[in-house]
């Protein structure tokens, strides 16, 4: 399991946003991940995606590494964000735009407006 928690960290360590998902950002396998990337792909958000379907080290790894049960989990520089509810609450409240800011990872501000009109 430690060259699992090596990759992880690796792989959050050297990306601004990564995304640990069932599927993949064009096509996500799960209602959750879907929602999350959703939301990413839509305020252009450059990220990567892990799909941890395709290697079940990865996905029990990735539980443990965070100490979160479950996915799809959100990294912004190295730091982990939080699920789905999370990450959707963060969108809706403007606090996803400026972690993303204080982080300097470029995002279309005015699509993130458009998601909170959308559901307000």
């Amino acid at each position: 399991m430690s060259d699992v928690k090596a990759l992880i960290q690796e792989t959050v360590s050297s990306n601004n946003v990564v995304l640990y998902m069932k599927g993949t950002k064009s096509m996500p396998q799960c209602g959750f991940s879907s929602r999350v990337a959703g939301v990413l792909n839509y305020m252009n958000v450059d990220y990567t995606d892990v799909n941890v379907l395709a290697d079940d080290n990865i996905r029990q790894g990735i539980k443990d590494f965070s100490d979160w049960p479950t996915v799809p989990q959100l990294y912004v520089k190295g730091e982990f964000v939080g699920g789905c509810d999370i990450i959707t609450e963060m969108a809706m409240s403007g606090e996803l735009d400026t972690l993303l800011k204080e982080n300097k990872v470029t995002f279309d501000e005015g699509a993130a407006e458009k998601i909170r009109e959308a559901n307000a």
